[in-house]
């Protein structure tokens, strides 16, 4: 069979059409597990355990992959598997190369700093930092992602008499907050019940902030975790904040403070313009202070009644130089510093920065002029400790596809626990510092298939099939990072790449990521995308496994695979 494109009106182009035939070195792993063409279930068995490393598997385990590909219809008959029936599970969502999503397998019972955290940027904004619409969509999208922190931004309405989301001094349109806070609450727990929290950005006078205590109050109500009069030396843990809403933005004490001052200061001006006014008018003035002093404890229980529903109170790192890291050993709090912040601190102070996020949270976010709503590089908040690395989420990018590949660990839940060699108290880990060799991942990249179904068949060339290459990297501390490709395949819908080994040599495998990019070779123009993921090496399984692939948003095509092989010589204990 061949497959035609049409060059001109009168002309086309044929190719030998290739099929979904497994590559040499799948026939003959085949081969070494089964007798005269077919595989029983006791060689599967073997199979699974030996090659993919599956040592918990039973004959239920090779039952499920049976059910799992039995709709093709390519058994042989008694329960015997023959070769193409092999590579459809090869192929399977089965065989992913992560956990089932959904499997949280971490120790949720630790304080909340010793976890990453999935945090979005302004999470309202559809698009640029400078004009596009706030929407209460890109909140629910984020949170049926997995996200777990939302921040939103608060502002007077033109109006004065009510609190609206919006970024401030922008030309980017507003949205209403009630709407932000019904959709937190709707999707909140759509992927996992562990907490959601809600960083508040308040420009917001007094009374407004009474008012939305009132909204917060009654949207959340048993939901919204309060504080109290309770004192913490840590954070609870994501286990005992299941289905909580904690809210975290900077106390309103700096309001109180200046009102004080203002109180104090009033009378004195005022006597001194009314010495000369007759005496009778010193009880009009009399009276005009006991208002102000009225108002200003109306003023001071709306605003603590906002201040008690903060369970995570913030603080700006307004000069990494000053000792905005110091650790209160009687109240962790959370501090926000922007990227550029951030790449001066760990400069400077990158040891205390991981002792301070052993009992605190930091909060890192894009900088001012990322105003296409780009990110930036997540791996300098994480190797030092940072919990709370914000993105844009709308953004796209492999910076983004990194931060996704992150927290597809741990089920998906949106929280992943820190690495020991984060939280170790007596030796602090410096990325900085040149560290052994501990392990060698080793992947090899077979073959993949899909792309003709997901994709038109003139997307990629209007003339020919496609001609597929793969980009292959590690994400991780600078020692650790490289990058590979494969040579191209011509022409191929279903392509066949050789049998190279790609090495990886890695210090600290524990915050490792691998990443994959598929692309289309163009001579003339630039090379198409075909695909992208990013698998959390802690994760990892061993053997020939599935490797799904994403679009640029980091949505999963329904077809587009890898089929890769991994293994990791030591073999190595993340956990």
């Amino acid at each position: 069979m061949s497959e035609s494109f049409k060059v001109c009106f009168c002309c086309s182009r044929s190719f030998k059409e290739k099929t979904r035939e497994p590559p040499v070195s799948i026939k003959r792993l085949f081969e070494a597990y089964s007798r005269n063409g077919k595989m029983s279930f006791d060689e599967l068995l073997r199979f699974v355990s030996e090659v993919q490393g599956e040592r918990h598997a039973g004959l239920d385990y090779v039952q499920d992959i049976f059910h799992s590909v039995k709709h093709h219809n390519i058994f042989h008959h008694h329960g015997l598997v023959h070769l193409n029936a092999f590579y459809r599970y090869l192929f399977s969502d089965t065989n992913s190369p992560l956990p089932m999503p959904g499997q949280v397998h971490h120790d949720m019972k630790a304080p909340l700093s010793h976890y990453f955290v999935y945090t979005g940027h302004n999470s309202y904004l559809t698009g640029n930092q400078v004009n596009s619409r706030s929407s209460v969509e890109p909140i629910v999208q984020a949170l049926r992602k997995g996200v777990k922190v939302i921040e939103l931004d608060l502002w007077p309405n033109p109006s004065g008499n009510a609190a609206e989301v919006r970024h401030g001094r922008t030309l980017t349109s507003h949205e209403d907050l009630q709407k932000c806070l019904n959709a937190i609450k709707d999707n909140a727990f759509y992927v996992s019940d562990y907490p959601v929290m809600i960083t508040l950005e308040d420009h917001l006078p007094p009374n407004l902030q009474a008012q939305v205590a009132k909204m917060l109050t009654k949207t959340f109500r048993g939901m919204l975790f309060r504080c109290g009069s309770e004192s913490w030396k840590h954070f609870p843990s994501p286990e005992e904040l299941k289905k909580k809403i904690l809210i975290s933005t900077k106390p309103p004490k700096e309001y109180l403070e200046s009102k004080t001052v203002q109180t104090t200061r009033t009378p004195m001006v005022k006597e001194t313009s009314w010495s000369r006014v007759a005496s009778s008018t010193n009880m009009g003035r009399k009276g005009e202070n006991k208002i102000l002093e009225e108002e200003g404890e109306l003023e001071s229980e709306a605003v603590g009644g906002y201040r008690d529903l903060i369970a995570i109170h913030a603080a700006n790192c307004k000069d990494p130089l000053k000792d905005c890291l110091s650790d209160d050993p009687e109240k962790p709090r959370r501090v926000s510093m922007d990227e550029q912040w951030l790449e001066t601190m760990v400069r400077t102070r990158g040891t205390d920065l991981v002792r301070f996020t052993q009992r605190n949270l930091v909060r890192i976010y894009p900088k001012g002029t990322r105003v296409d709503s780009s990110n930036y590089d997540p791996h300098v908040g994480w190797t030092h400790g940072a919990q709370m690395v914000a993105f844009n989420m709308q953004g796209h990018g492999k910076q983004l596809w990194i931060m996704q590949g992150m927290f597809r660990a741990n089920g998906g839940c949106g929280y992943v626990k820190k690495p020991r060699i984060l939280l170790d108290e007596h030796t602090l880990f410096d990325p900085c510092k040149r560290l052994p060799i501990k392990t060698t991942l080793k992947v090899k990249i077979y073959t993949g298939e899909g792309w003709d179904l997901d994709f038109h068949q003139t997307h990629f060339d209007q003339y020919s099939p496609p001609d597929f290459f793969v980009k292959i990297g590690i994400a991780g501390v600078p020692r650790d990072t490289v990058s590979y490709r494969t040579e191209t395949a011509v022409d191929q819908w279903f392509p066949i790449w050789s049998n190279d080994e790609f090495l990886f040599q890695l210090c600290v495998p524990e915050l490792a990521l691998l990443w994959f990019k598929v692309q289309d070779y163009d001579n003339d123009t630039q090379n198409d995308f075909a695909g992208q993921t990013c698998l959390p090496l802690p994760e990892l399984k061993s053997g020939v496994r599935a490797v799904r692939l994403h679009d640029r948003a980091g949505k999963a095509y329904k077809n587009t695979r890898l089929l890769v092989s991994f293994a990791l010589d030591p073999p190595y204990t993340f956990r």
